[in-house]
């Protein structure tokens, strides 16, 4: 199944395990990193936000939602830090 980057109501059945499969795919930083630049360009929420909801309501498992976080974490720390740099 294709999924569109676009979910506004996301939280259909379809859509929601559309969503799963595609976090399941991407498996090194980079396809992490792409995909998420990708959904929230498109997306009025950070896909962050959908991750939490998932975890919450155990769609998916504790080590894929914490491997995504950690990387859209660090990944967010070290434009901060390069940012700050910038402007010391």
């Amino acid at each position: 199944m294709t999924l569109s980057l676009n979910i506004r109501n996301l939280f259909n059945d379809s859509s929601s395990h559309a969503l799963v499969d595609e976090l399941r795919k991407r498996t090194s930083e980079k396809e992490i990193l792409d995909f998420e630049e990708k959904f929230n360009s498109k997306n009025e929420k950070n896909l962050h936000i959908y991750i939490c909801r998932f975890l919450k309501n155990r769609s998916i498992s504790r080590g894929l939602a914490s491997k995504w976080l950690v990387t859209i974490i660090k990944n967010k720390e070290s434009k901060i830090n390069a940012l700050q740099k910038l402007n010391n």
